[in-house]
């Protein structure tokens, strides 16, 4: 070696982290068969789960991914916020669940179709974060609920509803429709399933039965797996390990409907009704990642609309963010374990 040249190779990292949203990932799915920690316990390396560190360690990294050693499976608003503020991050998948989208009103509205919200007092949360998630999603569901009937934001009466620290999920909104200071509100997935039900709110329009999967591009639809840039450049090996252990879980969950819903339960804090009424029968079999040209165009119409309301520190170019590299050799690395394991 000459006698300028130096070793660049970077030490492994004694811990990789992971965190996910309380929805269906197969980050989850792993994390709970216990497969993540195993297979990196020869390396003597700890996988640890971000929801489960203190405070101090924490901090507010599910949003900012400024933890380098950090696997996120979570919501696109975050993801799409961080990367437009600089940080560092690779777009490596990206999953499509269908979470149940409603637009719920009051009992005895007689509202049943998109074309009467117009000219509605529609309800929009603000919470005091950094990057008001909650809110993004109310605009971005309203605004699919709008455009079946060929409408916008601009027909109707978007209101600030404030949202207290710590008030649970939906509960500002759904208070100010139960006492009548909006007309309608915007929900996903289980506990709002549940909360809905303890007011007694109708569903004013379904998203999910929209043929055009279009309208329900939200926070979650789709949903990015990301990793940060010095990681991938360091060690992309462990990249993609991690990622075929993703792989591997969401082969699993299709053939394990059963467990898949214990675990959903688990994440999602809701009852087997809750999660029931919020997943669509089929949904554990659509756990897997990919970075298709649908999914990638979904993304840029989330990433034109969070940029447009001004959610984004700066535009997000989503193919220059997108690697398809690590999937593509978590791919080859699982089909080479399964033909050994085959013999």
């Amino acid at each position: 070696m000459p006698s300028h040249a130096r070793s660049t190779v970077q030490a492994a990292p004694d811990t990789l982290w992971f965190t996910r949203c309380p929805v269906p990932t197969a980050t989850g799915i792993a994390a709970d068969q216990g497969w993540l920690a195993r297979e990196f316990a020869a390396d003597g390396i700890t996988v640890r789960s971000l929801q489960d560190a203190p405070p101090e360690v924490a901090a507010d990294h599910h949003y900012t991914h400024a933890l380098t050693g950090l696997f996120r499976e979570g919501g696109n608003v975050p993801a799409l916020w961080a990367r437009s503020r600089g940080e560092r991050t690779r777009l490596v998948g990206l999953t499509w669940i269908e979470e149940r989208q409603v637009v719920l009103v009051r009992a005895g509205s007689g509202i049943t179709d998109p074309g009467q919200l117009r000219g509605l007092r529609l309800a929009v949360p603000r919470h005091g974060i950094g990057i008001d998630f909650w809110r993004a999603m109310a605009l971005s569901g309203l605004n699919g609920a709008l455009a079946l009937a060929g409408l916008t934001l601009d027909d109707a009466r978007p209101v600030d509803v404030p949202a207290a620290p710590g008030g649970g999920q939906w509960a500002a909104e759904l208070a100010a429709l139960r006492d009548g200071t909006v007309d309608a509100v915007y929900v996903k997935g289980a506990l709002a399933v549940e909360a809905a039900r303890r007011i007694g709110a109708e569903v004013a329009v379904e998203l999910d039965t929209a043929p055009d999967r279009r309208t329900r591009v939200n926070n979650g639809t789709p949903r990015p797996v990301t990793v940060h840039q010095s990681l991938l450049d360091d060690h992309p090996d462990l990249v993609a390990r991690f990622l075929a252990v993703l792989l591997d879980a969401a082969d699993w969950a299709a053939e394990h409907p059963a467990e898949v819903v214990r675990i959903l339960q688990a994440e999602t804090g809701a009852g087997a009704e809750g999660v029931a009424g919020a997943y669509a029968p089929g949904s554990h079999r659509t756990l897997h990642l990919d970075l298709s040209e649908e999914r990638l165009g979904l993304l840029e119409q989330q990433e034109r609309f969070l940029h447009g309301q001004g959610f984004l520190d700066a535009a997000v170019d989503i193919r220059a963010w997108a690697d398809p590299e690590p999937l593509r050799a978590a791919r080859a690395l699982l089909d080479r374990r399964r033909g050994a394991a085959r013999g």
